[in-house]
Formats: C-alpha cells, structure tokens, sequence
C-alpha cells in the first residue's frame, strides 16, 4: 500500500511542472473556462438545431411552391398600389379589419423628394 501511495504521490508530483508550462502556454483559466462553457452549451442545442434544421428541410418545398404560386399574384398587387408613399401606416381596428386610408392631395407633400438632398 505504501508502495502505491509514494508511486502515485512520485507520478502527480512529476506533472506539476508540465501542468504549469501548459498554462503558460495556452489558455488562461478564464478562456478555458469560457471555452468549456460554449461548448457544453453546443451540446446542449445540437439536438435542438438539428431539429431546426430537419423542420427547415422539410418546408422548403412548400416554401418553394408558395412564392412560385404567390409570386406574381405580389407583383400584381404591387403595381396596383404604384406608390406606397401615398398611404398612411395600416390601422388595425377593434375587430380585427386592417386598413390603408389613401392620403389626401392637401396630405401629401408639394414635391417629391428624388434623388440625393444637399445640407
């Protein structure tokens, strides 16, 4: 049993200067405790991210087939409007609708403003 304890006690004692010379040279304790810390954290979300990224596989394609349908249906809609400027902001009312009032002529400004603007 003594045999064992001093060849342990021998064997740590022989560490301790290579131990020392690994934390000169590497990380300080703070960047190896930050390192340890992202990445149990990475351990942690990989199940999570790559459940996100199976669920992003699968809407692709209904994701794909979306903007082929409703596409030009936006296009369509976008000339309609020509200029959004002449609109105010959306109001949502108490039961729900959505609505664009147009600006009126005396609502809107006097002159459009293209261009760059010089101060």
């Amino acid at each position: 049993m003594k045999r064992f304890v001093i060849t342990t006690g021998a064997l740590l004692l022989s560490t301790l200067p290579l131990q020392a010379q690994e934390e000169d040279e590497g990380f300080s304790l703070m960047e190896r405790g930050a390192q340890l810390f992202f990445e149990g954290i990475r351990r942690e979300m990989e199940p999570a991210l790559d459940d996100l990224m199976a669920l992003a596989d699968d809407m692709e394609p209904v994701l794909r087939d979306f903007v082929s349908e409703m596409g030009p249906a936006f296009v369509e809609l976008l000339s309609q409007i020509e200029d959004l400027s002449a609109y105010h902001p959306p109001e949502i009312l108490p039961n729900g609708d959505i609505i664009l009032r147009k600006k009126t002529p005396e609502e809107m400004p006097d002159e459009p403003i293209e261009g760059e603007i010089d101060i």
